[in-house]
């Protein structure tokens, strides 16, 4: 079976070629890019089919990420962050993408986590947390979905009473990735009994505070490395202090961070489509079947080419979401739609490049396999695309 399995992305595509395409990375990108890469290569790729099988990625990798600068490449460098623009991480998220290091969450902790506390947390708060975080010593995490919600934000029911100068929460938060790992949690509570989706805010509540609970690693059909859990609140204090920004402000604050959230999983995609077509194109050519290679059946050439032309179309839909959203400019709407073409695409092109490894395509230690796993959520997590469409079909 080993001479059958797929080629190493790094042997089948020239990201220098690559590059030289596409016009959103500077020079000093692509050199960070260079170092990323080999650190991925030394400290990630030979180890993370024992995190998949362990259910976890060790937080000793956050630290060494953290040392060589991988972790809050946007955060500014005052807070022990990188200093740099989102092409920074994109970067990350792409290399990642790049070899299915899909338990790696750096991008959850950096790129979503990190931003709120830098958008609205008080000074105190932000010279405590941040710099922990940009060393990889505490890791975030997000918790806004509860058992039976789903992605309605106005049926949250975990509750922030004040009581002085605490807020006292209470309630449960399932699916949170990094959850076990987490040393600091966003919690979306309800603050407003009466006020819907108006009447939620942000409290942050860190690791080891009484009556907080991390329930057990949940199990996943795919993304298997990247701890996800449930969370339990019961009568747990916090001070009034972390509470994200102004009181029932929360709804606004996440419609603000969601649109960059949902072009995370949309770069994700674009990397792993390309990733899986070029290792699915070489293994079509070296496997043989009825004595032809399968690269040489019609059928087979012509849905590679097919999906070719589709992801080079969403690639440069998707660099110029990443323009605009460097720029400030990139809408709600546009990343909706970067995160629901990306994702419904993704999971069609990956069953198809499965179905031509054939058996082999279904053996877990093949890289098609692990990614076509993991791809699923993406039409679920970040916001359905039941729900990206609604939000498109507003501006119509």
């Amino acid at each position: 079976m080993e001479e059958h399995k797929g080629v190493s992305i790094m042997d089948t595509i020239s990201s220098e070629a690559q590059a030289a395409r596409r016009r959103i990375f500077t020079a000093e990108h692509e050199l960070f890019r260079d170092q990323l890469r080999r650190f991925i290569a030394r400290e990630i790729v030979p180890f993370h089919r024992d995190w998949e099988r362990a259910g976890q990625v060790p937080r000793d990798l956050w630290v060494k990420a953290g040392a060589q600068g991988f972790l809050c490449t946007m955060l500014p460098e005052e807070f022990g962050g990188g200093g740099g623009d989102f092409g920074h991480a994109a970067v990350v998220i792409e290399e990642l993408a790049r070899v299915n290091a899909s338990g790696v969450a750096f991008q959850l902790h950096s790129d979503i986590v990190v931003p709120y506390i830098l958008a609205y947390a008080r000074p105190e708060h932000q010279r405590a947390w941040l710099p922990k975080m940009a060393a990889g010593e505490m890791i975030g995490a997000i918790a806004m979905t509860e058992p039976g919600m789903g992605s309605d934000l106005k049926a949250i029911r975990t509750s922030a009473t004040r009581d002085g100068d605490h807020w006292v929460i209470n309630g449960a938060k399932t699916f949170i990735s990094n959850g076990q790992n987490a040393g600091l949690v966003i919690v979306v509570c309800r603050t407003d009994p009466q006020g819907g989706s108006r009447g939620l805010s942000l409290i942050c509540v860190e690791e080891g505070t009484p009556g907080f609970t991390k329930g057990r690693n949940l199990e996943k059909i795919g993304l298997h490395a990247q701890d996800t859990s449930e969370l339990f609140f019961q009568d747990v204090r916090v001070p009034i202090t972390h509470l994200l920004g102004a009181e029932s402000a929360g709804f606004r604050q996440l419609m603000h961070q969601l649109p960059q959230e949902r072009l995370i999983i949309a770069i994700r995609c674009a990397t792993s489509m390309e990733t899986m077509l070029q290792q699915t194109i070489a293994y079509t050519k070296q496997r043989e079947i009825f004595g032809q290679k399968v690269f040489d059946f019609q059928v087979h050439r012509f849905k590679l080419a097919q999906a070719k032309a589709e992801i080079a179309m969403f690639r440069v839909y998707l660099d110029d979401c990443i323009a605009r959203h460097m720029k400030g400019e990139l809408t709600a709407e546009e990343a909706a739609a970067a995160k629901l073409l990306g994702t419904e695409m993704q999971n069609r092109l990956l069953d198809d490049f499965l179905q031509m490894h054939g058996g082999y395509g279904y053996m877990a230690e093949y890289d098609i396999s692990r990614a076509w796993a993991d791809a699923r959520v993406g039409r679920i997590y970040g916001g359905s695309s039941e729900v990206m469409r609604e939000i498109i079909a507003r501006t119509l």
